[in-house]
């Protein structure tokens, strides 16, 4: 578990005793105690660190570790016991504390999630361009912001959910001419390809044909930038767009199409991933949004224009430089389009009071400035916005590249974890009694959970290099171990022949059980702790020490052959509640949880 406690019930409890104790020794007020989880080679379960204390308080720290502690002997019903060691006053609470607590939770239902509130907050992830499968980033992306959004609900947020697909621009003009040049006619349906699929290899062909005529025009003595300009495919490319711009009907009409295709292929990979979302934007519908609101903002004095008749605005008392809203020619720029969307939802959902925008780390300048524009522009709501930005994935072979047809894409990758998990489970066989559907719906609970929780458990801010083979470990900080914990502990329930929920008598914990049920204790704070920071690595991780503190009381700590009925009872209750929360929590990060395995 992590050092410092963040808003532990222990410390809420012990903390207006503690200041009134100080108070009545010293007679001094102190507004905040720095608390710390005991260290494992000590004993006690809360530690006070008194150096800080020192500042107000004159005289030797174990002096005034040791009147703190025999205060709270006195004074604090849950502190049993205290041990000082220098500046530390590690306190031994009580096990009727923990079995008090322990009752109160031990119906397992929504224990840790907080109710939804009035106000909301919208979730953007995915955000993909239509000229191209999903692929490992993407995956990145739509796991981090699916995970963020359903930690926020569970803190007490109301969560909107959204994407805005890229669905304008060259990008897909260029899949469009390459189709249109090669394609023969071919759909989804007549080659059995998934839309978004198909469409990413017209994508594929053109950078082909558009690098085959460079070379080809450069060969007849055309300098090699002018011919990157010149290339014929290209330039159709480029009517295209001025089509589609101008409302050509048949250009349009094979913009549709060719976009519809990638949809469903989109539906079906989300589906397959296990994410969703509440709303779509579209590009098509937003690119203008921004317009209206640049000419108000040249009113108010946010932005300027220059001579030439282009829009900016000038971030540099902020640290940052200037930044182009509007072209000279009128036309918008992202930075527009994102004004004007991000407003236009507020108008769409008035309950949301912030956003979250799930978008790489190479995009950080840009959110910076659109933050900051929407503040200047006046709008309250702008002071809630957040970023979560994150690190690029990499592979041991390298970096992808899409138009080199070099990504790893999603579909293929969670179909090799599908494959890996099964090959996997069978060499260590756990699969008996399965029939083959059983067998096929476990190894994608297994592949899928070993794919999540590897991205997942790191901080979203770090880069990560992903290997498949690693992720699908059965022992370690991997989903497949917590997986195989889980399954455990359902074992241990079916063999119970009594009621799990009902209340405990009061007992003396062994060690391993106060130890599962303090680590309970933190799930609530870490499920605030992960929402404030918006970081699902932080419940990951959390899990992964539950599974090994539960691990380790399993193996010290007979269960069925306990001395006592009532022994039996708590042991198995405690390895119901954590079972519950391993299942909780893997909810929170999209991950399922088998029954058996």
């Amino acid at each position: 578990m992590p050092e410092n406690i963040e808003s532990s019930m222990v410390q809420l409890l012990l903390d207006s005793i503690v200041k009134k104790g100080i108070q009545s020794i010293y007679g001094v007020d102190i507004d905040q105690i720095e608390y710390q989880e005991t260290r494992k080679d000590f004993e006690g379960d809360i530690t006070i660190v008194v150096f800080p204390l020192l500042k107000l308080i004159k005289g030797n720290p174990v002096d005034i570790a040791n009147k703190i502690g025999e205060y709270l002997l006195e004074n604090a019903e849950i502190v049993v016991q205290f041990n000082v060691v220098k500046g530390f006053l590690n306190l031994v609470i009580s096990d009727a504390y923990y079995v008090d607590f322990f009752n109160q939770i031990s119906n397992g239902s929504n224990f840790g999630f907080e109710s939804a509130k009035d106000h909301a907050i919208m979730v953007e992830y995915s955000s993909p361009n239509t000229n191209k499968p999903l692929h490992l980033g993407h995956i990145r992306n739509n796991l981090l912001g699916y995970s963020v959004a359903e930690i926020l609900k569970a803190s007490g947020k109301k969560v909107y959910k959204t994407q805005i697909i890229n669905d304008r621009g060259i990008h897909i003009c260029k899949s469009m001419v390459a189709w249109l040049q090669f394609g023969k006619g071919e759909t989804p349906e007549n080659t059995g390809l998934k839309g978004d699929k198909l469409v990413g290899n017209y994508y594929v062909k053109f950078d082909k044909e558009y690098k085959r005529q460079i070379e080809s025009l450069v060969k007849e003595g055309m300098p090699e930038d002018e011919a990157r300009k010149v290339a014929p495919i290209l330039t159709e490319a480029q009517e295209l767009l001025r089509k589609w711009e101008a409302g050509d009907e048949p250009t349009v009409a094979l913009w549709k199409k060719m976009n519809q295709w990638v949809y469903k292929g989109f539906e079906e990979s989300y589906a397959a991933l296990g994410v969703n979302f509440d709303t779509n934007y579209y590009e098509s519908d937003t690119y203008l949004l921004g317009k209206e609101v640049v000419a108000e903002g040249l009113k108010k004095g946010v932005f300027y224009k220059k001579e030439d008749g282009s829009v900016w605005i000038d971030l540099t008392d902020e640290g940052l430089d200037e930044k182009i809203v509007l072209r000279a020619d009128g036309t918008a720029v992202y930075m527009t389009q994102d004004i004007g969307t991000a407003i236009q939802r507020i108008k769409d959902f008035p309950d949301i009071e912030g956003l979250v925008y799930t978008v790489g780390n190479e995009q950080d300048y840009h959110f910076k400035v659109l933050f900051l524009i929407l503040k200047k522009m006046g709008y309250e709501w702008a002071k809630n916005l957040k970023h979560l930005s994150y690190g690029m994935v990499d592979l041991p072979e390298g970096k992808m590249k899409s138009r080199e047809g070099t990504v790893v894409d999603a579909d293929d990758l969670m179909r090799e974890m599908t494959l890996t998990a099964g090959e996997i489970s069978q060499e260590l066989g756990k699969l008996e009694g399965y029939d083959e559907d059983e067998k096929d719906k476990l190894y994608t609970i297994i592949g899928l959970g070993a794919l999540k929780y590897f991205i997942l458990k790191v901080d979203p801010k770090k880069r990560i290099l992903f290997d498949p083979k690693e992720s699908i470990d059965f022992n370690g900080n991997t989903g497949p171990f917590i997986q195989y914990t889980y399954a455990r502990i359902q074992s241990i329930l079916r063999k119970a022949n009594f009621e799990k929920k009902h209340e405990i008598l009061a007992v003396n914990l062994h060690p391993k059980e106060k130890e599962l049920i303090k680590i309970l204790q933190n799930y609530p704070a870490i499920i605030q702790n992960a929402a404030e920071n918006l970081s699902p690595a932080l419940i990951a991780n959390y899990t992964y020490e539950l599974v090994k503190s539960y691990n380790s009381f399993y193996q010290s700590v007979p269960i069925f052959g306990a001395d006592n009925e009532n022994d039996i009872e708590i042991r198995v209750q405690i390895s119901y509640m954590v079972g519950c929360v391993i299942k909780s929590s893997f909810l929170l990060l999209g991950i399922e949880v088998p029954e058996r395995m």
